[in-house]
């Protein structure tokens, strides 16, 4: 069901200050020097003004500047779940090239660059609004701020993931707005910094609930950070992580949500399971300006082209990132998370495309109903993003201890295996929780989410998992480590040539 809640309300606030749309400068982020800045006198309509604008660029992932950039397809088009599909190769031409591991600096992908450095710059006045504030209590400018790093974070992880080794930076940029070029190491720590920040003890609720769904909260900072070490392999955290992924088990503030496919649908969005997500409404983007409004595109972008849906359930989409067979056949038999997670349409009932396998990603498919007129209906689905779910809290705890001998923190491994288990099968069905097991397990879970890229290159498996030849799918390619960055774009490094903050490419990408 549809919340017009807080992020609503403070997205709303946001529109009080000069928040401008976009710009060709360096970082393409005109947050950081066209938007009205964070200094001078804050009260705390003016300090919710620009957290609103900071979590206003959650909405934004699907499509934004004439990118379409969804960090769940990007990361999965590199994996072994998904092709990249559409009319033919050329068609987001950049996405075809990540996928196949032979992008170049002027053949990448924009969309994190152009949305999430805006996102930095719009936390970064937040903080420093929370620093000139007047009249606020205490404990709430602390959780403004704790709001404001945690998604600074975010979005930094982001950033990291993709292109490794980034300018970053604390405070808004003068013209012509440059910053240092950091490793992919010094960012790593420069996101812990901000993650100590929002995981302060008693500073957010370990619970986002009632008005206040679609903030951010204690729970999903432990999330983030999590996926932030177990991605940087930083063993030396691995026993605090494992103590916080039990914290939140042991609060009883989550739950699995019991129907697996059920819970993709509107009126189970914000569910016991969730620990964020974004607040997607069916309204106000447009073609015209894509730095507004609440849809995404992700539904129509993945959805089958021409769809003839006799049951009247779908739209039809543009075809996109048809699902691979060996990704539908992973699932044992009864595996209900099978059919929640992908839908095979026969033929006839759809427009074959690019890389067609009949195949189709189900969890955020083109509902009717979830994109209603008047409005550009292909940019304005509804469906929320589900950011951080209950059973990656359960799977990360399983992983640390049974793949990586951390001591169990009061819940048992076993247990927590058994329950995402027994949700998949809706009996129990209970096999031993061994890396072979868990990595499947997550794989089966999170098909879809955005994760499974990740995990291979975490776990040290891309290169074996990703290499292959199959001329027959269009599919050729060679996964080198090196490649889990992709190519910083050429348009920003021709920006800072000559300057002090001249960039460089990362290594092997031309």
């Amino acid at each position: 069901m549809k919340k017009y809640n807080f992020l609503i309300i403070i997205i709303s606030l946001a529109g009080i200050l000069s928040f401008s749309s976009c710009g060709d400068d360096f970082l393409t982020t005109s947050s950081a020097g066209k938007e009205e800045i964070g200094g001078g006198a804050a009260d705390e309509t003016r300090v919710l003004s620009f957290l609103g604008s900071a979590y206003q660029i959650l909405l934004f992932d699907s499509y934004a500047g004439g990118n379409y950039n969804s960090i769940v397809l990007m990361s999965d088009l590199r994996s072994d779940d998904l092709y990249k599909g559409g009319e033919n190769a050329s068609d987001q031409a950049a996405l075809y090239r990540l996928a196949t591991f032979t992008s170049s600096g002027t053949e990448t992908v924009m969309g994190p660059w152009t949305i999430y450095y805006p996102g930095i710059a719009r936390c970064n006045n937040t903080i420093m609004a929370c620093e000139n504030a007047e009249g606020i209590e205490e404990a709430k400018l602390n959780k403004y701020k704790a709001e404001a790093h945690l998604l600074r974070a975010y979005y930094t992880h982001i950033l990291w993931k993709v292109y490794g080794n980034i300018p970053y930076f604390t405070a808004p940029l003068e013209e012509p707005f440059l910053a240092k070029q950091y490793s992919a190491d010094e960012i790593y720590n420069f996101i812990m910094e901000d993650l100590e920040i929002a995981c302060r003890q008693g500073v957010l609720p370990m619970h986002a609930t009632g008005p206040d769904l679609g903030r951010v909260s204690r729970a999903a900072a432990l999330m983030l950070k999590a996926r932030v070490v177990l991605y940087q392999k930083d063993q030396a955290r691995y026993p605090e992580v494992t103590r916080e992924m039990a914290e939140i088990i042991n609060s009883g503030q989550f739950s699995l949500f019991e129907d697996f496919s059920a819970m993709w649908l509107d009126e189970n969005e914000f569910n016991k399971e969730s620990i964020f997500e974004t607040n997607q409404l069916p309204e106000g983007k447009t073609w015209g300006d894509s730095w507004q409004g609440y849809g995404t595109n992700l539904p129509a972008f993945i959805s089958p082209n021409s769809l003839n849906d006799p049951a009247g359930i779908y739209n039809a989409g543009w075809g996109f990132a048809p699902v691979r067979p060996a990704a539908y056949n992973m699932y044992e038999s009864g595996d209900l998370r099978r059919d929640a997670s992908i839908i095979l349409w026969p033929a006839g009932s759809y427009t074959p495309r690019f890389q067609n396998t009949g195949y189709f990603m189900h969890k955020y498919a083109a509902r009717k109903g979830y994109n209603p007129p008047p409005g550009d209906t292909d940019l304005n689905y509804c469906n929320n993003l589900r950011i951080f779910r209950y059973a990656e809290t359960l799977l990360n705890y399983v992983e640390l201890v049974k793949m990586h001998g951390q001591a169990e923190q009061g819940p048992s491994a076993q247990d927590c295996f058994d329950q995402i288990r027994r949700r998949a099968f809706g009996m129990d069905k209970s096999i031993p929780a061994t890396p072979e097991n868990i990595k499947m397990e997550r794989r089966r879970e999170f098909m879809g989410e955005g994760h499974r890229f990740w995990d291979l290159v975490r776990w040290g498996d891309a290169a074996s998992v990703l290499t292959e030849n199959d001329v027959n799918m269009n599919s050729v390619r060679t996964f080198e480590e090196w490649k889990k960055y992709a190519p910083i774009p050429q348009t920003e490094i021709e920006k800072t040539r000559n300057t002090e903050f001249e960039l460089k490419q990362n290594q092997g990408w031309n």
